[in-house]
């Protein structure tokens, strides 16, 4: 769970600093007190996007830094390990963001620096916050498909991808074989040109770090007279008669002659000459032998510049190098093989193509199938939750349908398209009411009713996903009555098994809470700063007065607060 969360210079927040404790959490406040804030806040520690418009005006920087506790058995400890984070289980878990007031951002996990996409996928295990627009996304017929699989989770994901893989093989022949149809014309135009460069390319029978080995003996035949005469210049002055190697050795000489009478101080100098002595005679062999290599051939010379002239024109037309040219070559020759054998080319990858056409929808029935078992399940347990949710009349269901396409493929007796998720459409159906047909969602739901089926999926997912911190941000919208009755019930079942937080306008879903922070704004010197306080019983009543009669609270809403706060107390003891 969330155990902490501080935040510096965050908009209006200048600094504060939140225990929060297992089981359901309300936000409340007027307006515009910066409830969202808060809200904000995690959204940037699990990888939301952040600017310096962020940035409270004046400072440098904002902080924010959440701690988490968490089980050895959750599943972000994993992803810690393959990032190369060092953590330990036992220990807690804590993730730092950063943003300046030039917009650059930066994140720490345990004090090690990630990037965004880390802290994304790190992100994803820990909080799960669902906003009002959030809402609209059950009304995008496209987004459904992937809660299905989320519920099926293993099951799904396993059949999922043995689909995609064979999906993938199947778009892979099918690009292949349309690539080739499409440019075999143009193929064949370039055949004569493609030819020519073999023959270019082939004729000159190049051979990997030629050039380079060529451009060193190049430099060295231009260079044989000059090459020639130092080293001879060289060998003279080491081992001509009087001059480097005949006084290096009569040097020797003097001091064998002498070393007895000072041995302490004379035998170490004569270690060292006798090595200068060996080592100049060793140097001045070599230098013999070396100018002894030296050739002076001018034939050798124009062959070499011919050559290297040779591989500077391939190189200009084919290649930064010779690796380059010949691969350049490689490819070339397997175009023209291509052009010249296409039809039998053609022939082998449409019969692969009709292998793979059967292989691919094989597994995409067989994904079909699953998900149609996996919908009914999805569909009684949602309507499980619905009656829960003062919607017991209301039926749901999870319908699938194949994407049918007349220029598509032939799929149990149905001409279907292929997509990566398969060859399913699936919609959320719902009537309200008895005696009403099933309709998709945007056609009949209103903005309460959505408000209670995501509350009935998250309910749901919650037991799935293993996310420990479940936000929502003013979800109840367009709720009152015991429908706003029935949604703080459902969230304080749900804080069981997860850590649940909410922004509330609504007195029924504040009175469930165990944790009640109430946001305000205060005006101090010209400067606008928001405050969080825990809110002991007493003043949960005046709040939920508030909540209840607005601006105006009279002991008539203070009583009827104190009720609805006892009544939440006791109906959460039954629970």
């Amino acid at each position: 769970m969330l155990t902490e969360l501080s935040i510096r210079n965050l908009a209006v927040i200048e600094h504060v600093h939140i225990r929060f404790k297992a089981g359901f959490h309300v936000l409340t406040g007027e307006t515009g007190a910066g409830k969202s804030i808060i809200i904000d806040a995690l959204t940037l520690i699990v990888g939301g996007r952040g600017s310096s418009e962020l940035v409270r005006y004046g400072a440098d920087k904002a902080e924010i830094e959440a701690m988490f506790d968490l089980p050895a058995s959750h599943p972000v400890w994993h992803t810690l390990t393959e990032f190369g984070i060092e953590s330990d289980a036992s220990e807690h878990l804590i993730i730092r963001r950063e943003i300046t007031a030039t917009g650059k951002s930066s994140s720490r996990i345990n004090g090690q620096l990630v990037n965004m996409t880390m802290l994304r996928k790190t992100g994803e295990w820990l909080v799960n916050i669902h906003g009002q627009h959030e809402h609209q996304s059950l009304l995008h017929v496209d987004e459904h498909i992937h809660s299905l699989d989320l519920f099926g989770d293993a099951e799904i994901e396993s059949a999922k991808k043995t689909y995609q893989a064979s999906y993938d093989q199947y778009m892979k022949l099918q690009k292949e074989l349309n690539d080739l149809q499409e440019t075999s014309k143009q193929a064949l135009q370039m055949l004569d040109l493609y030819r020519f460069q073999i023959e270019e390319i082939s004729s000159a029978k190049l051979k990997l770090g030629e050039d380079e080995t060529l451009a060193e003996e190049k430099r060295k035949l231009a260079n044989a007279e000059k090459l020639y005469q130092s080293s001879s210049e060289a060998y003279d002055f080491l081992y001509a008669t009087n001059r480097g190697l005949d006084a290096a050795g009569k040097a020797v000489s003097r001091l064998q002659d002498i070393v007895q009478l000072d041995p302490t101080n004379l035998s170490p100098i004569l270690e060292q000459a006798q090595s200068a002595f060996y080592q100049l005679e060793d140097a001045a062999y070599q230098i013999r032998d070396y100018r002894d290599s030296i050739e002076f051939n001018s034939s050798r010379l124009d062959y070499i510049e011919q050559r290297l002239d040779t591989i500077t024109s391939l190189r200009r037309k084919y290649g930064e190098n010779i690796k380059e040219i010949l691969s350049y070559l490689e490819k070339i020759k397997n175009e023209v093989d291509t052009i010249e054998n296409k039809d039998e080319i053609i022939r082998k990858l449409e019969y692969k193509l009709v292998l793979a056409e059967k292989q691919v929808g094989v597994h995409a029935l067989d994904l079909s199938n699953l998900r149609k078992g996996i919908a009914s399940d999805l569909s009684a347990q949602i309507e499980h939750e619905l009656r829960d949710l003062q919607m017991e009349r209301t039926q749901f269901r999870v319908q699938i349908a194949h994407i049918i396409d007349d220029r598509g493929v032939e799929v149990d007796g149905n001409k279907v398209r292929f997509s990566r998720q398969g060859i399913d459409q699936v919609e959320f159906l719902m009537a309200p009411n008895p005696g009403e047909p099933l309709r998709g969602l945007s056609k009949i739901a209103s903005g309460g009713e959505l408000s209670r089926i995501m509350l009935a999926m998250k309910a749901i997912f919650a037991r799935i996903d293993q996310i420990p911190v479940l936000v929502f941000d003013e979800v109840d919208t367009g709720v009152s009555g015991r429908a706003a009755q029935a949604i703080a019930e459902k969230m304080s079942v749900l804080s069981q098994s997860c850590q649940v937080f909410s922004i509330t306008h609504l007195p029924q879903v504040a009175s469930f809470a165990d944790v009640h922070f109430y946001i305000r704004k205060e005006v101090d010197h010209e400067r606008t700063f928001t405050r969080v306080q825990d809110m002991p019983d007493a003043g949960r009543i005046e709040e939920l007065a508030r909540m209840l009669g607005g601006v105006e609270v009279t002991e008539t809403t203070l009583h009827h607060a104190g009720e609805m706060l006892t009544m939440a107390k006791n109906k959460k003891a039954r629970a």
